[in-house]
């Protein structure tokens, strides 16, 4: 119990010192939330690296983070699709060493999607994640880029938070951003159901 709320104090530490960054800095090469307000449920984002076909692209990853952490590593998984030799074009897994045996206790959530950006920047078809997309990589570097582009224009061109949607859509109906976002994460994120409520209190 102990070691559950030692591990929860951390992460609060930790997604305090991320949105402190990102006040300073409005548009940070990665950032982090909560998933309705839940602390072992993240959602991080990612830019795609400068000078890479990913560039000008925003990548969205689900981070799900254990009970025994920060003594095991995060679950990440690319929610936007990326082509990468080293992510799962169908289910957005992420093969690197840091996110599984190579990981240690003084790493940070932020850490880890730094280096997840770096795996971008860098990847490894000698140790794919994706056979398809490492052997296109290896054999046809070009085309890998054009492809890596395409998906980045089709999936990734949009940096806007998946949730802020939601809010934007009840401001539009003329209800206060901050009431949007507490019915919103009240009705379990359900756009029809936090009107309601929200119409209902009116």
């Amino acid at each position: 119990m102990q070691n559950r709320a030692q591990g929860e104090k951390r992460l609060l530490r930790e997604i305090q010192a991320i949105e402190e960054d990102s006040r300073h800095n409005p548009d940070p090469d990665v950032t982090a939330q909560l998933v309705h307000g839940d602390l072992r449920h993240w959602i991080g984002r990612i830019k795609g690296p400068v000078g890479t076909p990913y560039e000008g692209g925003y990548y969205f990853l689900d981070i799900a983070i254990p009970e025994e952490y920060p003594y095991v590593p995060p679950k990440m998984k690319f929610d936007t699709r990326v082509w990468h030799p080293n992510v799962s074009s169908q289910t957005g897994a992420i093969c690197l060493d840091i996110l599984k045996n190579e990981w240690s206790p003084a790493l940070t959530i932020r850490t880890a999607l730094l280096s997840v950006e770096a795996l971008l920047a860098a990847p490894e078809p000698d140790d794919p994640q994706d056979a398809e997309v490492a052997n296109l990589c290896k054999n046809h570097p070009e085309q890998h880029a054009a492809k890596a582009r395409q998906w980045r224009d089709t999936y990734a061109a949009d940096k806007n938070w998946p949730y802020e949607a939601k809010v934007k859509n009840l401001v539009d109906m003329g209800i206060p951003a901050d009431r949007a976002r507490a019915a919103l994460q009240k009705q379990n994120w359900d756009v029809n159901a936090a009107a309601n409520e929200c119409f209902g209190d009116m």
